[in-house]
């Protein structure tokens, strides 16, 4: 047989869902580089190497676009968390906290500590943190977004518990605009965090109109309430973006609370009208329960409370909130103020509304997970493995292709990241290849840190990170921008 094409490398035989929600079909990739250089018979090419993917889907990397890997990336570059689990991409800097543009202080107000210790935010600015992504080499793409509290945290310092003048807002307003010109690809706010909570819907609205001048930048909020209050948030959020002029993303929509249980049908509904005069989307991890800071505010609304770190007191990491007051003879709130630096896991999400948004068409996936706890919740390791198992296999919630699409094209499409999300020709080679039969996720709340069963090959622009369950040693992520 005459070759007439060379490549890198050829995945024969493979099931290829491509991220667009078509249906699967049996097609060969050939990659060479970083890109997909052609999909169908590939009987007249040759390759360096060969995957014989009988069996196997093969499907765009996911996209994991809600993190806090803001400064993993550079701790701990293969980011086997990430890419055990088929994560090519993701997107840092969200719930209002990134790790630059901020200058260094003494403390930082919560939930700054779910990012690193106070020493480690040193990226004044967008390039410097840029620099320390690309001398790391980490194994997966990444995309920064600015937090509305770290530019406060810049231009309030101490005083974060006021509204910001028009001053300050201007001041803000600059420091996110050179952000946007050197890389950022949005801003995302935390309302419902200390360094937040006074900043009126007014000084969100001043602040999310500058990305009008970046028309493919995008604004991400974790709303100023999950519980009693979300009917009012989601609200408000629709109102800052239609206002603003700007797409939104409302970040791991939940009902927290058992009194707000059944209510995603009312915040569903009010995003579905919006939706028909602005580009709204949403996320959200496949689990009832959420991990943030250990604060008392947030605790009336969980069944229970896992310590997931305590800075004063590690020997309470996987104990719960009440074991620790027990011990101590206090109140709850006692008890979080003691153990305080800490961060804690929430069950307080009813399954239900899990699988009503999850099934809505504009949800994509997002794990939020928190990799500096010493107890992390299981979503850093499995959350898109834990969707295709359980919602898809096990439940049929969602069909494979549809879930892929929220995990890929759907992401890729909403954040702009241009040549990712779908197997295309021409398209950056960021792909998962796995059994779609075995795929499961193995990370508990017990135990938390586990690799996902069934991922055979990850592929992050052209090379592969991920195999024969261990990391291969490439690093070949790249800074993402607009």
């Amino acid at each position: 047989m005459a070759y007439w094409n060379k490549c890198d490398l050829i995945i024969a035989n493979a099931l290829v869902v491509d991220g667009s929600g078509s249906a699967a079909t049996k097609k060969d990739v050939a990659i060479d580089n970083d890109r997909l250089v052609e999909i169908g018979s590939l009987d007249g090419w040759m390759a360096e190497e060969r995957i014989d993917a009988t069996g196997l889907v093969l499907s765009p990397g996911f996209i994991d676009v809600h993190t806090h890997d803001d400064l993993e990336v550079i701790k701990n570059p293969t980011m086997d968390c990430k890419v055990s689990q088929g994560v090519t991409s993701v997107v840092a800097g969200n719930c209002g906290v990134s790790i630059s543009p901020v200058y260094r202080s003494e403390s930082m107000p919560a939930p700054f500590p779910l990012l690193g210790k106070p020493e480690e935010f040193s990226f004044p600015g967008i390039p410097d943190y840029r620099e320390a992504f690309e001398r790391a080499r980490p194994a997966v793409n990444l995309a920064l977004l600015i937090g509305h509290s770290s530019l406060r945290l810049n231009v309030m310092k101490e005083t974060l518990d006021r509204p910001a003048t028009d001053q300050e807002i201007s001041l803000m307003s600059e420091t996110l605009q050179r952000g946007l010109d050197e890389g950022s690809i949005g801003l995302s706010s935390g309302l419902d965090y200390p360094p937040a909570f006074a900043a009126l819907k007014s000084e969100m609205v001043s602040l999310v109109r500058v990305l009008k001048d970046y028309p493919r930048a995008i604004y991400t909020t974790h709303m100023r309430d999950e519980s009693d209050g979300v009917v009012d948030a989601v609200q408000e959020t629709i109102a800052t973006g239609r206002e603003a002029g700007v797409p939104v993303v409302i970040s791991h929509h939940k009902c927290a609370g058992p009194s707000n249980y059944g209510r995603s049908k009312i915040t569903l509904d009010l995003i579905k009208t919006a939706q028909q005069t602005h580009r709204l989307a949403l996320d959200v991890y496949p689990y009832t329960a959420s991990s943030t800071s250990l604060l008392p505010r947030f605790i009336r609304n969980a069944e229970k409370i896992l310590i997931a770190y305590s800075d004063p007191y590690p020997e309470f990491a996987c104990q719960t909130l009440q074991e620790v007051a027990d011990q101590w003879r206090c109140d709850l709130n006692e008890a979080a103020e003691r153990l305080y630096p800490a961060g804690a896991i929430y069950f307080q999400m009813d399954e239900d509304d899990l699988r009503r948004i999850l099934a809505f068409p504009s949800t994509m996936v997002g794990s939020d997970g928190l990799p500096t706890m010493a107890h992390p919740h299981p979503r850093l390791w499995g959350t898109f493995p834990r969707v295709l198992a359980r919602y898809v296999r096990d439940q049929k919630l969602l069909s494979l292709e549809q879930a892929i699409h929220k995990m890929t094209g759907l992401s890729a499409k909403t954040f702009n990241l241009d040549e990712r999300g779908l197997i295309r020709k021409g398209y950056f080679a960021d792909l998962v290849l796995f059994d779609p039969k075995t795929i499961r996720d193995t990370a508990t709340f017990e135990h938390p840190e586990q690799p996902a069963r069934g991922i055979s090959k990850v592929i992050v622009n052209g090379k592969v990170v991920w195999a024969d369950s261990a990391n291969t040693g490439q690093r070949s992520g790249v800074f993402l921008n607009h």
